[in-house]
This record gives structure tokens, sequence and C-alpha cells, in this order.
């Protein structure tokens, strides 16, 4: 089975309608695809970890829905991206998992579908009884084994006697766990279990770097304590050699899938002799009769035995540094890459402007038109060109006069064609400041009418002129002076 399903996409079309972006992400990391989960998905989902506006809870029970999915490909997929989420998400996730009663119910997952889902439920299985055990141990101690600090004063280090002893047995059970996958390298054989595998090697490496530095602590502890401590630190030591066989083994899995070698840290086995060294020191606390041993031997052995397994923390830490580094290096690549980004976006929409602003305007027949822009709200710069206005303005009123006055006198008027047209309306004229006799004009309006007709027929200047010519005596300049010498020449007429 390849791509996405049906039912993938229906899923992440149904959450894209209710809005749920995390259930929508949290579905399209876990798809019927045979592949890890991608890394834009789990990224998303680490960015919500650390959004306070993020419900935690939520997102961890739609993980937890996954894996109640029939396909094996769901279900590995749901733990990788809960894994991954336990190791580089905030660390609010995994309080929310160790507060939980139970986890992942998979130890009797079985995938009927095919051989492959028969082989990987086995992984499915031993990878979910590991996730548990990671949240237990932090619901015991408080922190991740993983993520503590390390070195010679780091969290194991400077522990006390009695925390470290109930703490010791709890970091040995999250690595048995851890080893009790149990993959061979031919078992690697597809994304999901690749990815599953790739997390567990980072954690195996950082939790055996913490497990080494208690023993170192226990060690120098050792012949100070009392008799039920040393057989208890006895104890724990010796299962500690049978796990430092045990994480050797899974080393040599991850060299031959491709790790790189430098990835892979080099063990360095205690001597021996500080096994018996111990054993004799817990035998004389018990009254047994033991070889005679002086205490600068015993103090030679311990030191030997701490700086072998001091090697092997520091050969652990290089490559847990090495790998931040990288980590580092990539997020800093990222951030260049989209700061080039952001500064190209911006140019290009400087450009843009700047074309918008400064180019000439492109007419339809393919030319520029490169004429300056009209200021509508600039002032004139001289006089002239303001005497200029104010006469074409006044040029307009000689017809604009002929049409009031034949209006008012309900004489023809002339069109644009040069003839007469009737007036169908009367209109009263008044001019302010002017004594009408509307008796002498009104009641003689044939006369008026025959004086005016004769005096267009004696005087073309006097006479109605189209287009706009001056009618009577005209004031320049004066509108108020020439309507009253044009209504007064046809009162004298």
């Amino acid at each position: 089975m390849s791509g996405q399903s049906i039912t993938d996409r229906i899923t992440a079309a149904q959450h894209s309608v209710t809005g749920s972006a995390v259930s929508k992400t949290v579905c399209k990391a876990t798809t019927h695809e045979i592949m890890g989960p991608k890394k834009k998905h789990l990224d998303y989902l680490i960015h919500c970890t650390n959004e306070m506006n993020v419900n935690i809870p939520q997102l961890a029970d739609t993980l937890f829905e996954r894996t109640a999915n029939t396909s094996w490909v769901v279900v590995f997929k749901s733990l990788t991206a809960t894994h991954h989420l336990m190791v580089y998400g905030n660390e609010r996730f995994i309080q929310y998992l160790a507060s939980r009663n139970t986890l992942f119910n998979l130890s009797n997952f079985l995938d009927k579908s095919g051989l492959q889902g028969y082989d990987m439920s086995t992984f499915i299985r031993r990878y979910s009884r590991y996730l548990n055990e990671k949240a237990v141990s932090y619901r015991q101690v408080a922190f991740d084994f993983t993520k503590v600090k390390r070195g010679s004063d780091g969290v194991m280090r400077t522990m006390n006697t009695e925390k470290l002893l109930k703490t010791l047995p709890i970091i040995q059970n999250q690595m048995d766990a851890l080893l009790d996958f149990n993959v061979n390298a031919n078992e690697l054989t597809n994304g999901v279990i690749n990815t599953a595998f790739m997390l567990l090697f980072k954690d195996a490496i950082r939790l055996f770097a913490a497990y080494n530095e208690g023993i170192i602590n226990l060690l120098e502890k050792y012949f100070d304590m009392k008799k039920t401590q040393c057989k208890e630190g006895l104890d724990i030591y010796k299962k500690f050699l049978t796990r430092m066989t045990r994480i050797s083994d899974f080393l040599k899995v991850a060299a031959q899938v491709g790790i790189d070698r430098g990835d892979i840290p080099d063990l360095s086995q205690a001597p021996s002799s500080l096994l018996d060294a111990l054993e004799q020191h817990l035998a004389s606390l018990e009254g047994k009769k033991v070889k005679d041993s002086t205490a600068a031997s015993r103090a030679s052995t311990l030191s030997n035995a701490v700086s072998s397994l001091a090697n092997t923390g520091i050969s652990f830490t290089k490559v847990d540094e090495r790998e931040k580094q990288a980590a580092l290096e990539e997020e800093q690549a990222r951030l260049k890459a989209l700061k080039e980004q952001r500064l190209k976006e911006l140019q290009n929409g400087h450009s843009s402007y700047a074309t918008t602003v400064a180019s000439p305007v492109s007419t339809d027949g393919g030319t520029v038109n490169t004429a300056p822009a009209i200021d509508l709200f600039s002032t004139p710069s001289s006089t002239n060109g303001t005497s200029k206005a104010a006469s074409d303005l006044l040029d307009l009123q000689p017809a604009f006069q002929q049409q009031a006055l034949l209006l008012s006198t309900g004489l023809p008027t002339a069109n644009t064609w040069g003839g007469f047209s009737a007036s169908s309306t009367t209109q009263p004229q008044t001019a302010r400041g002017l004594n009408v006799n509307f008796d002498s004009v009104f009641g003689k309006n044939s006369a008026s009418a025959n004086n005016v007709d004769s005096a267009v027929a004696s005087s073309p200047s006097q006479g109605l002129i189209p287009n706009g010519q001056q009618l009577g005596k005209l004031v320049s300049d004066d509108l108020d002076s020439s309507l009253a010498n044009l209504v007064g020449s046809n009162i004298d007429m």
C-alpha cells in the first residue's frame, strides 16, 4: 500500500471543515503512506507544543486516537510522531503524558492484513512499551534522562547516595525497554521502522550517557556505603555490565544500516578486577573471610575503572554534541534561507512600486505617453494665465446675453444651424438697478417686433447673428451693464 488512502483524504477534509489545524496535521503525519512522518508536519506539531494557546491534552489524545487504527502503518507513524514530540517538543507534552494513568495499550496489537503487517506488529508492541516506560520514568523522577545536564557537575554525578540508589533502577528499566526493541539490520525494510530506529538510537546514546555517569557516581561512593547499600550497588553494577554488552550489539546494528561511524560512540569496558574488588568489600562487610587487599590497590582499581567509564561518557557526549551542532547549523541555514527569501520579496515589492510610480503610461497604440501630468490642484504661476482665463470666460457672455434677451422678449432664437426657431416659453428677465416700463414694452409687442425686424435687416451688427456674436451695445467685462444696454435699446425701439 502506498500513497494517501481515500480515508486519509476524507479525514483531512473533515478536519479542514471543522477548522482544527492540529488534528488535520496529525492526520497528515500519520497517513497510510509507508514512509516516516513528513518533517513539515512534525515541525508544525513541535511549534504547537510551544504555543500556550494550544491544548496539549487534545493534541495527545488525537495521536492516541490514531493508534486505534487497524493499519500497522498508521499506528507505527502515530508512535513515531509521539516519540518525536517527547524528544524535541516542549516539556509540557511529556509532562501531560506522564500524568496519564495509561498511554498506549498496544500489547495485543496485530495487523492481519498481510505478512508485513504481522512482522511490523511485533515491533509496534515493543515500541509502545518503550514509550510507556519513558513516560513512567519521567513521572517517577520528574525529568527526562535524555535531557539532563551531564558532566562532572551533572545531575547524575552530584546525586546523593539514597537518591542515586533509587534512580538507577528506573533508568535501567527504561534502558531495558529500549533494548528490547531488538531489531536486526535486515528487518529495517521500510521508512516507518527506520524512523523509529533512528529515534531509539538517539535516545540510547543520551540515556546510556546518563546511565554511565550514574554508575561512576555509584563507584565513587561504594566503599563508603553501608552494607545494605553496598549490596544494592553491587547488583546495579552487575546489571550495568550486562546492559553494556547489549548496547554494544545495538550500536553494531546502527553501523550496519549506514549510520556514520563518527556518530557511533566507543564503549570502554571497565576492568574485571573492579568487580572482584566490589565483591570482596561487600563480603568483608558481611563478616566473611576474604583476601587481604590494601587500600592502595583498591584505590588504583577504582581509579582505573572510573577513568575507563569516564572515557565512555566523553565519547557519548561528543556524539550528542555533534548532533546538537548539526541541528544548530541546520536551523541557522533555514533562518538564512528565510531571510534571503524575505529580502527578495521586499526588493521585488520595491521595484514594482518604483516601476508603477516612475514609468510612463503606455497608450493603446503601443506608444509611450511622456507628457507631464497635469496637476489639478496647483495655482497658476503667472498673471497672464489668470487674465487669459478670465477673458475666455467673458467671451462666452454675448451668447448667453443673446439667449437671455430673446427668451425674455419671446423673439425667435438662432439655432445651431443658422436658422431661427420660435421660443415656446416667455420668461421675465430683470436687471438689477434698472427702471423698465413694462407697459411700453408688453403693450406694443407688434411694434417692437417690427422695429426689431427692421433693425436686423438694416444693420447686420445690430441683428441676430449666430455663433455667439455681439448684439446691441456690449460693455466688455461687464455683464450687468451689457444686459442693461440691451434691454434699454429694446425699450427705445
